[in-house]
């Protein structure tokens, strides 16, 4: 399929996921407005909570139905080719008040599965988080919970991350965790929003329906129209590496890992190296 056709059928998907998005949220919203009118009636705490619920449930697919069409509308629009189409995350990072956010899936040990970024500087935030293992994603889907820091306060709550993410030029973080129900599987990150951008309640919100509509749930796409890096390149160069120097896989991207922050390059170049043959990290190799 050419990119002409992949672009006005990514656009029809998202309009199309829109439509039921709204459609939730409307049907969640009369549910509310009847627990509402059971709880003026009857009375009583039960009806009130399931109201509160059905309001967040509403508030959330309004929120997946916004992001599907600015998506659309972006897709619709775009004449350019392939290698510069709009990203998802463009539209996610819009609707926290910036230009820069980064959604994470982590493991069950907190380790990067999948990454999408809305730019240049909040990709470069994951590949530092990805390489020295600590971060605010981690924090937040670790814990399960807000995660902010801006300032000083950044190089003092992640002594390796820190200093490196500041010297992108990037001075303030907020992270909100991806909430399942009794887990947590990733988190979303914005950088820099500036005062009155980004809060932590529009954040929450919008994290809450990338999991519930966009991850996962019956529309779900977690490859967010492609633009999800599993990083198999990476895996890919840890496999032969492992071989070459007879070490686990584990050490082997460990050491990728280390050689990408030494040489200051994103650990996609350095492994495209070491899978192309022109980088040997093992001795005698």
């Amino acid at each position: 399929m050419v990119w002409g056709q992949r672009r006005d059928v990514q656009a029809q998907l998202a309009r199309r996921r829109a439509a039921r998005a709204r459609q939730r949220a409307e049907h969640a919203a009369t549910c509310a407005e009847q627990q509402e009118i059971l709880a003026a009636s009857a009375g009583g705490d039960l009806y009130l909570h399931l109201a509160d619920a059905y309001r967040r449930s509403a508030e959330c697919h309004l929120s997946s139905a916004r992001l599907q069409e600015a998506y659309a509308e972006r897709m619709s629009a775009w004449s350019g080719d392939e290698t510069s189409r709009p990203r998802f995350m463009t539209g996610v990072a819009e609707a926290c008040g910036t230009t820069s956010a980064a959604l994470t899936l982590m493991g069950s040990d907190h380790g990067q599965l999948s990454v999408a970024s809305s730019d240049g500087p909040s990709r470069a935030a994951q590949d530092l988080e990805f390489m020295l293992g600590e971060g605010p994603a981690h924090d937040a889907s670790a814990g399960g919970c807000l995660v902010s820091a801006a300032g000083l306060a950044i190089e003092s709550r992640w002594p390796a991350y820190g200093p490196a993410l500041t010297s992108l030029g990037i001075h303030e973080v907020l992270t909100a965790p991806l909430r399942t129900e009794g887990s947590c599987i990733g988190a979303l990150a914005v950088f820099d929003p500036g005062a009155g951008t980004a809060t932590a309640g529009t954040l929450t919100v919008i994290a809450d329906a990338l999991t519930r509509t966009v991850l996962l749930g019956p529309d779900a796409d977690p490859e967010l129209y492609e633009d999800a890096d599993h990083r198999d390149c990476v895996q890919q160069a840890a496999g032969i590496l492992s071989v070459q120097a007879g070490c686990r896989v584990q050490d082997a991207l460990a050491m990728i890992k280390a050689r990408a922050f030494a040489d200051g390059q994103p650990p996609d170049a350095v492994a495209e190296q070491i899978v192309r043959g022109t980088l040997k990290l093992a001795q005698g190799s």
